[in-house]
């Protein structure tokens, strides 16, 4: 249960450090010259990342579900403000979809230029790992403000912490 903001801000460090990651495997994808393999390959990716990253600020479906009534409000008016499509829902491949839209330039790029020998595989490669890092520290960003709304949030007195399954 993360119950401070210390704790807090590790969530968000090691969340930081698993979209990196994420965002090389979208990247090395992104070389491949073969037409459709990195938009599979990052919609796979977000399908798992953002259900990762949601879980460990404690904020899935389930977690939010699982809330009293006040703090659930509060959790998803925050999401809601900050325009998160994301949080306290089910990630599905429509929504991935939708948000590898919302990158939708980069995206385009990316599929023209990877055809120019080397130098268009390579900045294929760093236009894959730009966008999802983009689509991932987004998320994480969101997710540690609802999570820090919730923590400091007056009716938590006592009880900071949010809940975990």
């Amino acid at each position: 249960m993360i119950k401070t903001l210390e704790e807090l801000d590790k969530v968000r460090d090691d969340c930081y450090r698993l979209v990196t990651r994420r965002s090389s495997l979208s990247g090395v994808a992104s070389a491949v010259p073969l037409p459709g393999i990195d938009v599979g390959s990052d919609a796979a990716i977000l399908l798992e990342m953002l259900p990762a990253i949601s879980k460990r600020f404690e904020l899935s479906e389930a977690d939010i579900e699982a809330l009293d009534p006040t703090t659930k409000a509060l959790v998803l008016t925050t999401a809601g403000s900050l325009g998160s499509k994301v949080i306290g829902h089910s990630i599905t491949r429509d929504l991935v979809i939708r948000l590898l839209k919302k990158v939708g330039v980069k995206m385009a790029s990316k599929q023209l230029v990877k055809y120019v020998p080397f130098a268009g595989q390579i900045i294929a490669a760093g236009i894959g790992f730009t966008a999802m890092k983009y689509v991932g520290n987004n998320h994480v960003n969101a997710c540690y403000q609802v999570a820090k709304a919730a923590i400091e949030h007056p009716d938590n007195a006592g009880n900071t912490a949010l809940p975990s399954d």
